[in-house]
């Protein structure tokens, strides 16, 4: 039986920082080829710090998965920028607006992740969210203050001052 090379250029270098959606900023600690049903593929070992993991993400379903790279600094103020917007109303049926934030969060870009943060904050203070929901809003605030830390290199605790600045400012 003869095994298939899969060759797929990477996109991400070694040492290089990244965001997983839904699971945080990693960095690349390797990209090893190992053989899976027959076939070499090649992988990505990223290291999540937040939750001192090791996963490893075949190249191929990188982008797929919405791993991406850190973004710049300018995006980064963006991102916060957005947080002391006027936004549209969210929907009050909480299982549709939980639906919409987990599609966001999906999509994992840092201003769709700033966009829910912004939203259900503001709903949290009108009413309690529910245990799902809240779960979403912390781990979208805890995405959104890892990104900004290490884009904009300050320490997180100052980057959750910013966000919470700027949340107060409607």
């Amino acid at each position: 039986m003869s095994e298939t090379i899969i060759a797929i250029q990477p996109a991400f270098e070694f040492n290089q920082k990244v965001v997983y959606p839904s699971q945080g900023v990693g960095m690349i600690k390797a990209i090893e080829e190992k053989e899976f049903k027959s076939q070499r593929i090649l992988y990505y070992v990223i290291y999540l710090e937040v939750s001192d993991m090791t996963i490893m993400v075949p190249v191929e379903k990188a982008e797929g998965l919405g791993i991406r790279a850190i973004v710049s600094q300018e995006e980064a103020q963006e991102a916060l920028g957005l947080l002391s917007e006027d936004y549209e109303p969210i929907p009050s049926d909480w299982k549709l607006r939980y639906q919409m934030n987990l599609d966001l969060l999906k999509k994992g870009s840092v201003r769709d992740i700033a966009a829910i943060v912004r939203s259900l904050y503001h709903r949290s203070k009108v009413k309690e969210l529910p245990i799902l929901e809240r779960k979403l809003y912390d781990n979208a605030l805890k995405l959104l203050e890892d990104e900004i830390a290490f884009s904009l290199q300050m320490p997180k605790d100052e980057v959750e001052t910013m966000i919470f600045t700027r949340l107060e400012i409607k």
